[in-house]
């Protein structure tokens, strides 16, 4: 995936449109034995692939004698947060291409960021990002953090149906299904989704063409994960050694197996032993770690087909090199070296639902790592990268320079717009075009909200948010109104002096919060029962604590949303109703 403005950047094919990879020792992705050969390049596929081809008149020669070309790497499961490493966007493209990774499937996204995402991703060097929706169950994984636009909550087969249209129109390329309640053994399981729930759901997403994936970590919902014929089982069954029945039940099913051992190794690279090793918790995550390298070995030997995923982007898991730690890792379980670069190609590929990639043929994508070494005899090699290949142009290599915006860490900021949201729309979207978002606090016991938009008294419409606080230390209810679309792209709102609204309440203490790439500003303000104009100038904002952010000074430069709530005691109730919210 490569914009037009990296083109001028990255090398381009010869006159001819081609490019020759001559010489290389190809290991397709197949299985099959690595053997000299020669792969010709046109309109960004794979033309030819055999020894000593004929060269067109101008291809572009790439001379490989004595390196590795394989398929370039894909990873089903990773997380494109801000709180991973790297943790802009560029830079975790970049983190993947430099590693030769050609193809991730990212599961940190709301659907309203996915288009522009898409199109900022379509102007650097970047692999292939497969855009996946998640869906939970009330408190469950996944929806004990996110708003219902990013974690839809499910839990009978209608509402598994319904979250499926919900999103078939924001074109996903994957579901996410957190069916599994337990909590790696921390907590009751409380939240596992039903089976025909989740049956449900699979058939659903399959009658739109996209395939489904499950957070499964016990046996138990494995076997549910197989009853419903889903794609893939995302993460390690890791509670106890997988049974006859599961084994039979998952290889029967068609599945594909990705473990995601990366983000459980107890020890992770670069990382000290733990100080008590006796302890209850660390002896924990060596067993159920153990576990987990057991069922890869067992369930591969079995005929499961096992893939390539990392959790990366979660903590000590980074981008880019943890998907080629995972195939160490999966060397350590008992899988040969090709066998594992199999699993981070062709079968990462097939559980994707992606059959024009994963293998070196002709027909398919030119998505191509170039290696310094012979990673089919020691899988450790594949960290020796000399070249990389997207779409057949080269993005990696000796002379090749990545696109001035694969060094920045955001988009440029557009202008900030006055009406911020007149509540008017009937659609749940701002006046921006954005969609309203609740904001209530995180954990299995959430706040209660509801927020809609009612009529005036005098006319016309108004947000009204009531809720009912979370049993919790310092419970929250808010309505997030994104200044972009997906909060994505920042504004700048230098040429406005603060932030003016309407609002009327319970007489208590309210939060104005202004979210921007450095963080979160706040200011409060107070609100009773009869309407009033209030106005918050920017020089009034402080920073809230525990939001992340720098020491640096307000700009006003890089706001993504503006957001409305307040905290009541453990128990209690807010209310609030606000109408034209604008910039001054």
């Amino acid at each position: 995936m490569l914009g037009a403005s990296a083109s001028s950047e990255a090398a381009s094919s010869g006159a001819s449109g081609a490019t020759l990879i001559a010489g290389a020792t190809v290991f397709d992705g197949t299985g099959a034995a690595p053997r000299t050969a020669d792969v010709l390049i046109r309109d960004g596929r794979i033309a030819e692939v055999g020894p000593k081809l004929k060269r067109p008149r101008g291809v572009r020669i790439v001379e490989a004698r004595g390196k590795a070309l394989l398929p370039g790497f894909i990873d089903v499961h990773t997380h494109w947060t801000p709180n991973g490493a790297p943790a802009a966007l560029p830079q975790i493209a970049t983190a993947y291409v430099t590693s030769g990774v050609t193809t991730v499937a990212d599961y940190h996204q709301a659907p309203e960021a996915w288009a522009p995402r898409r199109a900022w991703l379509s102007e650097l060097a970047a692999p292939h990002v497969r855009m996946t929706a998640r869906i939970s169950t009330p408190g469950g994984h996944g929806a004990d953090w996110a708003d219902t636009n990013t974690t839809r909550w499910i839990t009978t087969p209608e509402s598994a149906r319904a979250a499926i249209r919900e999103v078939v129109p924001y074109k996903p390329d994957l579901i996410k299904a957190f069916i599994d309640g337990w909590r790696y053994g921390t907590s009751p399981d409380n939240t596992s989704m039903n089976e025909d729930a989740l049956t449900a759901l699979a058939d659903e997403a399959h009658k739109a063409g996209v395939p489904v994936t499950t957070h499964t970590v016990t046996v138990d919902r494995g076997k549910v994960a197989a009853r419903a014929k889903v794609d893939i089982i995302a993460h390690s069954l890791q509670d106890r050694e997988v049974d006859a029945e599961a084994v039979a039940a998952i290889k029967a099913s068609g599945l594909i197996y990705a473990p995601t051992l990366a983000v459980y190794e107890p020890v992770k690279p670069g990382q000290a032993p733990p100080k008590d090793m006796d302890s209850p918790r660390v002896k924990q995550s060596f067993r159920k770690f153990d576990y987990a390298l057991r069922n890869v070995k067992v369930l591969h030997d079995a005929g499961v087909p096992v893939a390539l995923g990392t959790d990366a982007g979660m903590t000590g898991t980074p981008h880019g090199v943890s998907t080629l730690h995972e195939m160490e890792l999966l060397v350590r379980a008992g899988l040969t070296p090709s066998e594992a670069l199999v699993a981070g190609t062709a079968n990462a590929a097939r559980a994707l639902g992606l059959d024009d990639r994963g293998v070196i043929a002709p027909g398919k994508r030119a998505d191509l790592v170039l290696i310094d070494g012979q990673p089919w005899r020691d899988v450790s090699e594949t960290r020796k990268t000399y070249a990389v290949f997207i779409d057949g142009r080269q993005v990696v290599g000796p002379g090749i320079a990545l696109p001035a915006g694969n060094a920045r860490t955001a988009l440029a900021p557009a202008p900030a717009k006055a009406l911020i949201d007149d509540f008017e729309r009937a659609d749940g979207r701002t006046s921006l075009d954005t969609l309203r978002t609740d904001g209530m606090d995180g954990g299995m016991d959430r706040t209660v909200q509801v927020s809609q938009t009612i009529d005036r008294p005098q006319g016309g419409k108004a947000l009204a948010l009531a809720a009912k606080m979370s049993i919790e230390a310092a419970p929250n209810a808010s309505v997030i109104l994104p200044l972009t679309r997906g909060s994505v792209r920042p504004v700048d709102a230098t040429g406005f002096k603060g932030v003016r609204f309407d609002a009327r309440g319970d007489g208590g203490v309210y939060q104005l919060n202004i979210n921007t790439l450095d963080g979160r500003w706040r200011a409060e303000v107070e609100a009773g029962p009869g309407w009033r104009t209030i106005e918050v100038p920017f020089a009034d904002l402080k920073r809230a604590p525990g939001r992340g952010g720098s020491d640096a000074p307000w700009t006003g430069a890089d706001l993504l949303e503006v957001e409305l709530g307040g905290s009541r005691p453990a128990g209690a109730k807010l209310w609030l109703e606000v109408d034209n919210v604008s910039f001054y």
